[in-house]
């Protein structure tokens, strides 16, 4: 049972990764993983939520750095986590792979490698959950009202979202993913219950939690649904180009009811979680021991020594 003296709503947020966890303190940031029947590797960096100044924490402009943050350390800590992979057959550089490397050199190629993955990381959600649908329906033309461009846009984004969380919810290695982004949850819950972090407590855990990302990308859909409406062009570009100059304001609103829905209990918060839970069933899945393992020595490294100043 829960202590209610030392339960609390806390800032430290995850990420599941190949064979491990990304946590995110307010003063680190740390990266677990583990190839299976192997000791743990853990790497911490002195950079945490609290590391860009007061003026990263003001409203709408924190969940636009929030969104920025996740991306940059994501998609690195994904790319090192690679490396964890059950080990199979060594590939063979090909010939353009060894031209880079002997031009860049190994480090700088790293570099730009990473750079890649960061800007693919960030666009591909935005061009197919963004551009895509405002391109699709600009393609019905001005024989509908624009309310109703608006909506068919607003329709399409969504369903193109379920189909991708439902579609990579079906593939086997995401699967294993998602465990771990479980584990990631339990852990957090368990933390957020003032129990002691082992893996029999957090097992007792739920793996939903509202401060997830897969509730805030849906928070995002509903919000773009709405700002977007507010914009009548009809040339598809012209749509195209409003709205990508409109997303850190999605971002950053969608951010902030997010947080809202967070840290209260009531009819309106529940209502408000209840989407973002529902898709989590598809995002997350029930963990194993070491992956909890994994989890609670990602979280141990980001806990702050300063008490509360992690609270959400």
């Amino acid at each position: 049972m829960s202590n209610k003296k030392n339960e609390k709503k806390t800032s430290i947020a995850g990420q599941a990764l190949i064979e491990g966890i990304l946590m995110r303190g307010p003063r680190k940031t740390a990266i677990v993983c583990r190839k299976p029947g192997q000791e743990p590797v853990i790497k911490t960096e002195a950079a945490g939520t609290m590391s860009h100044g007061a003026w990263a924490r003001l409203p709408v402009v924190r969940g636009v750095v929030s969104f920025w943050d996740s991306m940059k350390f994501g998609m690195r800590a994904l790319t090192y986590s690679a490396d964890f992979l059950e080990d199979g057959e060594a590939v063979p550089s090909g010939k353009f792979e060894s031209w880079l490397e002997k031009k860049l050199g190994g480090e700088r190629l790293e570099k730009a490698l990473m750079g890649l993955a960061l800007a693919l990381g960030v666009a591909l959600p935005v061009v197919l959950f963004i551009l895509l649908p405002t391109l699709l329906a600009g393609l019905m033309g001005d024989s509908l009202p624009s309310i109703l461009r608006n909506l068919a846009e607003g329709g399409l984004r969504i369903v193109i979202f379920l189909s991708f969380l439902w579609l990579t919810s079906r593939q086997k290695d995401v699967h294993r993913t998602y465990m771990f982004h479980g584990a990631e949850h339990k852990t957090i819950a368990c933390y957020e219950a003032g129990k002691k972090l082992t893996v029999d407590n957090v097992r007792q855990c739920s793996r939903l939690h509202p401060r997830c990302g897969t509730s805030f990308l849906f928070m995002v859909m509903i919000v773009s649904i709405l700002v977007f409406s507010l914009f009548s062009w009809g040339n598809p570009w012209v749509r195209m180009t409003i709205r990508l100059a409109m997303l850190p304001v999605v971002a950053g609103v969608s951010y902030e009811i997010n947080r809202f829905a967070g840290r209260h209990d009531n009819w309106l918060t529940i209502l408000l979680r209840k989407p973002g839970l529902a898709l989590q069933r598809l995002t997350t899945a029930e963990p194993e021991d070491d992956m909890m393992e994994v989890a609670i020595l990602a979280m141990n490294q980001v806990i702050p020594e300063n008490e509360g100043e992690d609270e959400w």
